[in-house]
């Protein structure tokens, strides 16, 4: 194990940190709780997370500036200052969605605390940065130097953990990417034991599906939430929309399209049918929803 994996173990078991993020996550919930604020954080809008394309801005631009101020010389410090200031403007809506998306990660105690420390990492750099702003902008172009470089250091560590977060811990990813979805019709319960109104969790080969009755029809999608793996046989329906019991994210029943972040993929569906009272599924590859039949 590296020192840089040993040291982010050690994060993940300090419980110190729950103090600051428990609180500060309960605060990000009440501020997020609109649809129309969650979905656009969450890019549900996009098909996936909007938080990491946008922090390739912030890293993009003060890269370039860290370069120019080693090697750029006179001619390069115009240069320098107009990146330092895309990238003070661009983590605004980074930090903002990287929020979002860190305070639905309350039930795993490791990414949670690595995430405050992200945070702390990325806010220390755009603060650095901010002061490096405003030192350029007073001609004392040293200081503005050396804060800037300060704040690389700092958003490196930010990088460094973020990208720990998604890779090695998976947060918000999508959690049926791998699922073994059978092509062919599969039979999957007793049509008697499903009731109008009623959901049922029932297995379709190694894949786990929820059914619901609705109007004499059968709906099937993924039983499990894209966005955090959540058990969605487990949530409530409503107005033709399943809701995931875990952190809300809403799928249509119909075609499994995402009415309500914080998910961004959408759920896989199925077609479905009944065959000699079994109620049969499988994949949907095109045109979602259920088969009659």
């Amino acid at each position: 194990m590296t020192c840089l994996n040993t040291l982010v173990k050690r994060i993940e078991r300090e419980r110190l940190l729950d103090s600051v993020a428990v609180p500060l996550a309960a605060l990000v919930h009440k501020a997020v709780g609109a649809r129309s604020v969650r979905n656009l954080l969450s890019g549900t809008a996009l098909g996936h997370p909007a938080h990491p394309m946008l922090t390739d801005v912030p890293i993009g631009a003060w890269t370039a500036a860290a370069l120019l101020d080693t090697v750029g010389g006179r001619r390069g410090a115009p240069f320098a200052d107009l990146f330092v200031a895309m990238g003070v403007a661009a983590a605004v809506p980074a930090a903002l969605t990287g929020l979002n998306d860190w305070s639905d990660t309350q039930a795993e105690p490791g990414p949670r605390r690595v995430g405050v420390v992200h945070a702390t990492a990325n806010t220390t750099a755009l603060a650095l940065y901010t002061a490096s702003l405003v030192a350029r902008a007073k001609g004392k172009r040293f200081r503005g130097r050396m804060l800037g470089w300060a704040g690389y250091g700092a958003m490196s560590a930010g990088a460094y953990l973020g990208g720990h977060l998604a890779f090695a811990e998976a947060v918000n990813v999508n959690q049926t990417a791998f699922e073994d979805r059978p092509l062919g019709w599969t039979p999957v319960l007793p049509e008697a034991d499903l009731a109008e109104g009623a959901s049922r969790k029932a297995a379709a080969g190694n894949t786990a599906v929820l059914l619901h009755r609705r109007a004499g029809q059968v709906y099937a999608l993924s039983a499990t939430c894209t966005h955090m793996g959540g058990p969605l046989a487990e949530g409530q329906v409503k107005d033709g929309c399943v809701i995931c019991p875990w952190h809300g994210s809403t799928f249509d029943l119909a075609d499994g399209h995402v009415v309500r972040g914080p998910a961004t993929s959408p759920e896989p569906g199925y077609e479905t049918r009944v065959r000699e009272g079994m109620i049969e599924v499988r994949a949907a590859d095109s045109g979602r929803g259920p088969v009659v039949g």
